[in-house]
């Protein structure tokens, strides 16, 4: 007869583990310790096999029949009930170690380590996990909503950190995608965040803009006493007008003196391009001095902690900083701005060739290996020019700049 509830709980146990049937392969097995656990027994082909549904009186008789049910159904279309248990059972304990951090991680090694990515962009890569991780770091990726992305961004906005809140959500919308790709979570929740952030006010760096200031600044770095590889960098810094990170980044095997050029690899540069950046004679005269006091291994600018590391990213600022410039004043990377302005000013030179001389990149690739060639004896004369120039601001000869003398037909 079928069993009831009042029979279930009737059920006493014995020496031995005993079954007791309920219908259609619906029954309960008694263990010796007391425990009622619910099975189920079917065939695939010829193979008899169980199916584990539960406890009771955790599972009840009504749900112990629905769970055989559901399994009854799943064999006539051809399946597997046990199988496909033990199958879930695996993925859930796999999924439940895909953590947002550990897949995170797995992005930045093979998707940007891998793929050659400048070590400043992995350092904040790393950054943005940091941020990321006491919130939603150990939950299993493919469990995460929305609203737990969210909430570690609005409290980065709450500190003012707006452009770090927008680059966190990016980074973690590239490592769902990632997870996606690889069948760790279904979907992307930072898809459903957009427009839920404070849009950051565009931000440009510190520069100066007048030959008198510049002038000043040249004296200033002159009378630099701190570190003098740091003095180095500050001189070659203005001239050479590559983002900060290249320029700490420099290696000597990067560096022709003889022919005065720098050939900076595309891993370095934030177009993942190569860019040649022609040398004047004075940022010749500046590398050679310290070739002959450092020699010519590893970093053009090494770590006065380490020789085999390159300074730190913060170097020039805080050198900057200790000179009396504020951040509102000056920023190593608002070097950039000072070069690109002047140089637009002057009216001597063709954008194009500023702008590959800033490695700004072209959309139209073809356009930009066509300019790179074209421009490049252009270049070289403007980086004398422009280091002329800077002589003549740091012996305080101020002048107009020339203006509107590039005939662009």
């Amino acid at each position: 007869m079928p069993l009831t509830e009042t029979k279930l709980r009737t059920l006493k146990s014995k020496d031995k583990p005993y079954k007791v049937a309920d219908q259609r392969g619906l029954y309960i097995e008694v263990t010796p310790s007391g425990g009622k656990l619910w099975r189920f027994r079917y065939r695939v082909g010829k193979t008899e096999k169980k199916l584990s549904i539960g406890p009771y009186p955790v599972i009840n008789l009504k749900q112990a029949r629905n769970a055989a049910d559901a399994a009854r159904h799943s064999v006539a279309e051809g399946g597997d009930p046990a199988f496909e248990k033990r199958k879930k059972k695996i993925r859930d304990e796999f999924l439940s170690a895909q953590t947002f951090e550990a897949v995170a991680l797995e992005y930045i090694e093979q998707m940007m380590v891998k793929n050659g990515l400048a070590q400043a962009t992995l350092v904040k890569a790393n950054y943005f996990l940091e941020q990321l991780t006491p919130s939603i770091g150990n939950r299993p990726i493919h469990d995460i909503e929305p609203f737990e992305v969210l909430a570690p961004l609005k409290r980065l906005e709450a500190t003012g950190k707006h452009e770090t809140a927008k680059k966190c959500r990016s980074f973690a919308g590239r490592v769902f995608r990632y997870g996606v790709a690889t069948t760790r979570c279904k979907s992307d929740p930072t898809a459903m965040l957009k427009g839920a952030l404070v849009t950051p006010r565009a931000q440009h760096y510190a520069a100066i803009l007048e030959p008198k200031e510049l002038g000043g600044l040249l004296r200033a770095i002159d009378d630099y006493t701190g570190y003098l590889v740091t003095k180095y960098a500050l001189q070659i810094a203005p001239h050479v007008f590559v983002r900060p990170g290249e320029l700490r980044h420099a290696e000597w095997r990067e560096i022709d003196l003889e022919d005065g050029v720098w050939k900076i690899p595309a891993v370095k540069m934030k177009a993942r391009r190569p860019h040649a950046v022609p040398l004047s004679k004075q940022v010749v005269g500046y590398l050679t001095e310290l070739a002959t006091m450092l020699g010519t291994e590893s970093y053009v600018f090494p770590s006065a902690r380490s020789g085999i590391r390159p300074v730190s990213e913060n170097t020039l600022n805080a050198a900057f900083r200790r000179m009396g410039y504020s951040k509102e004043e000056l920023t190593a990377h608002g070097l950039r701005a000072t070069a690109s302005t002047f140089l637009n000013e002057s009216g001597l030179w063709n954008p194009d060739a500023i702008e590959r001389a800033l490695a700004h990149g072209d959309s139209n690739v073809v356009r930009g290996i066509h300019c790179r060639g074209q421009h490049w004896n252009e270049r070289v004369r403007m980086a004398q020019w422009w280091s002329d120039y800077l002589d003549q601001l740091r012996a305080n000869k101020i002048f107009p700049i020339a203006r509107n003398r590039y005939d662009l037909t």
